[in-house]
């Protein structure tokens, strides 16, 4: 007896291959599709970095330049413009040109059609900084500190990190301050606890002390400008050099004398000045220590060098 064949259908609950699934076969379809156009896009770009098409031959400074030096910039290029045209990365060459000396900020585009144009802009010096580890640092007109040695004649600055653009700011308003007397500040030290010294070009050190609500630093420097003549002529007839200054006091300062020229002595108090002479009113020093012992703060580096 024959058997009867009917439509066969599968029952809810029943499994399904893998090959039985269109929608999941198409899905890993993409999938691998997708995966080999990557690897074969990075296998091209792999292949137009080793072929030499579109070489970079040339690299064109655009801006002149005062320090930074003709090798520094080649020595530089060498390691930073890697590939060709299309594939250079400037990004990375930017930074790698940023971290040269004297450099403030790079920028480079390509130069059709095998060449990069490079700007540099330079730091400009307006002082020394304190050296860290060893190494020369300078500040520049803007107040910012980097590492560089230049062999100018710049004033010396020294203060706490972050300190250079009032120490800055303080060296441009002293500076105006002192050329109605015809002297210059050759060094400007903020200590930690905010207080300012100076040294002028003749060798006098200035102490101004902290900047203080009733007694500013401008009143104190306006102070010194008005009477300098008067002591200076005061120090000349009775010590052999004026060593030192010290502003802080509150109606009046006091005078130190400097090394002789033939002998190293202590440091001799000038007698106090009646108010009545040219207005001046000077008080003894709180101390009276021999100018080979009283170090400078600019002149610690030196010496430990």
């Amino acid at each position: 007896m024959a058997k009867a064949r009917g439509n066969t259908r599968t029952e809810p609950g029943g499994s399904e291959g893998f090959w039985d699934r269109p929608m999941l076969i198409n899905l890993l379809a993409d999938v691998l599709l997708l995966a080999g156009g990557v690897v074969l896009a990075w296998a091209g770009v792999v292949a137009l970095q080793r072929m030499p098409v579109f070489p970079l031959n040339q690299l064109v400074v655009a801006t002149p330049l005062d320090q930074v030096s003709r090798a520094q910039v080649e020595h530089t290029a060498r390691s930073a413009l890697s590939g060709n045209f299309f594939t250079v990365n400037l990004e990375t060459a930017q930074a790698a040109f940023e971290r040269m000396p004297w450099v403030r900020s790079a920028s480079l585009r390509r130069l059709w059609p095998d060449g990069v144009e490079l700007e540099l802009e330079e730091h400009r010096a307006a002082a020394h900084w304190t050296p860290q580890e060893g190494e020369p640092r300078l500040v520049s007109l803007r107040g910012e500190v980097f590492a560089a040695a230049s062999p100018e004649a710049l004033p010396s600055f020294a203060g706490p990190e972050g300190s250079a653009p009032r120490v800055l700011a303080r060296y441009q308003e002293f500076s105006r301050d002192l050329a109605t007397i015809g002297r210059k500040p050759v060094a400007v030290h903020l200590s930690a606890r905010e207080a300012w010294q100076l040294r002028l070009d003749d060798g006098v050190v200035l102490e101004l002390g902290r900047d203080q609500s009733k007694a500013p630093l401008a009143e104190r420097m306006g102070r010194f400008v008005a009477h300098y003549a008067a002591a200076a002529g005061a120090a000349r007839n009775r010590l052999q050099t004026l060593g030192a200054v010290d502003m802080r006091y509150p109606n009046g300062f006091a005078l130190r004398g400097g090394a002789a020229p033939s002998s190293r002595g202590s440091a001799t108090p000038l007698t106090p000045v009646p108010r009545h002479r040219a207005g001046v009113t000077t008080v003894q020093p709180l101390t009276r220590l021999p100018v080979s012992g009283w170090q400078r703060p600019w002149d610690a580096p030196a010496e430990a060098a």
